[in-house]
């Protein structure tokens, strides 16, 4: 005899069980994203206590998030296929150890290999290509979008703590200490993963179904045939390069607008707090509207905001208007995208897949951050990259308004042994 609840929601979409992987979710990205969003404030630091030039601290920075980009697909296939618990363990180790190694580094070489290289690896293990997965597959299809807006929304608490912590940390204590509390919040999160493999009990008496097995070759396959992975691709590539360039240059820059000593740091909390009310509206919005015109409207508002923070003169208002508006508008792109994945490819491949997507994003946040530190020791300004925001912005939009969100028919499953 079927219980009450187990008419009512399918043992996949249970809401205890989804309630719970999307607190664990929330936390795991609170801890990776937070930390990551206050390498900006060591910039300065590293370049005036240790002697590093700032291009090489951009590069080690703009490092990671290739890294994070290339080794993204990796960790999301092996999240697909072996669960979420062994990837987030290794790959909170390996960012912790890639802090700790940043906080001996001498000189410009350890701290890419710290900061750029193992911090890459680990980030891409702790995100969004292996947390919002697991939450997709948790949550129903129609409620699907608010889930990962809701995850990406508590994970914006970590920028919101971080930066303040990170800030006060690193003036009274120093670099070192800061980037060892780093480490040791990222050790904290790493069990967290057992969380987001739970499954709801299966009702008694019913049998759980495998879906039938597809060759990873004929997803990707079809991924690259249709038309509207493509322009999801190309305009994610915008997303990385304007908020890379944002998060990492932004205090400097605002120090040689003569603005106030740590009003950079305060800019980086407000996009995070922000942005916690952002993603869940724009997870709310995807689930409402179609995902890809909300997404474009979105590069839209976000590429005015810093025209027009650009051309207007700077005090500490503006400073904090366009860090608001930034903060709703920062990563309510991810629940957007990786929903939009999900609505014409299924949640089957979905790591694989936006991980795939994602990569463009990394290449685009590897540039943001890289050519901002670049165009600054070339010219003295950071000019050049603001207005290249503004256009990308624009030309992302353009990508997104035209895209197909029917479903995918599914690929042909894979073949059984021959009979003899």
């Amino acid at each position: 005899m079927s219980t009450t609840h187990s008419k009512r929601y399918p043992a996949a979409f249970h809401p205890t069980t989804t309630t719970l992987v999307i607190v664990a979710g929330a936390l795991v990205l609170s801890a990776a994203m937070g930390i990551r969003q206050t390498f900006g404030l060591f910039i300065g630091p590293f370049s005036f206590d240790r002697g590093v030039p700032v291009t090489q601290i951009a590069f080690a920075i703009a490092l990671h998030n290739l890294v994070w980009g290339f080794a993204q697909p990796f960790a999301g296939t092996a999240a697909d296929r072996y669960g979420s618990a062994p990837v987030v363990a290794f790959g909170a180790t390996t960012f912790a150890a890639g802090l700790g190694l940043a906080a001996v580094a001498p000189g410009g070489a350890l701290l890419i290999v710290g900061m750029g290289l193992l911090v890459g690896i680990g980030v891409s293990c702790t995100t969004f290509g292996v947390v919002l997965p697991a939450v997709g597959r948790i949550a129903s299809p129609e409620k699907r979008s608010l889930a990962m807006g809701l995850v990406s929304a508590g994970g914006s608490a970590g920028q919101v703590l971080m930066v303040p912590l990170v800030q006060g940390i690193r003036l009274h204590a120093g670099i070192a200490t800061s980037l060892f509390v780093l480490a040791f919040v990222m050790l904290l999160v790493a069990p967290l993963g057992i969380v987001l493999d739970r499954r709801a009990p299966t009702p008694a008496g019913a049998q759980p179904q495998e879906a039938p097995a597809i060759p990873l070759r004929a997803v990707f396959a079809q991924a690259a045939r249709n038309r509207g992975y493509l322009l999801l691709t190309l305009g994610f590539f915008t997303c990385g390069f304007q908020l890379a360039f944002i998060a990492t240059h932004l205090p400097e820059y605002l120090t040689l607008c003569h603005m106030p000593l740590g009003l950079g740091a305060t800019a980086l909390a407000l996009i995070g707090l922000f942005n916690m009310a952002g993603s869940w509206a724009c997870g709310w919005l995807g689930g409402r509207f179609r995902q890809h015109y909300v997404l474009g409207w979105l590069y839209l508002l976000r590429s005015a905001t810093i025209g027009v923070f650009f051309v207007l003169p700077k005090s500490a208002t503006s400073v904090v208007l366009f860090a608001a508006v930034m903060g709703l508008t920062w990563l309510g792109t991810v629940p957007l995208t990786s929903g939009l994945v999900a609505k014409v490819f299924g949640t089957r491949h979905l790591g694989s897949l936006f991980g795939i997507c994602f990569l463009s994003h990394q290449i685009g946040s590897f540039l943001g951050a890289w050519l901002g530190g670049l165009v600054f020791d070339l010219t003295g300004s950071y000019s050049l990259l603001w207005e290249a925001t503004v256009v990308a912005g624009v030309l992302a939009a353009m990508l997104h308004f035209p895209i197909d969100d029917t479903a995918a028919s599914a690929p042909a499953p894979r073949a059984g042994p021959a009979r003899a």
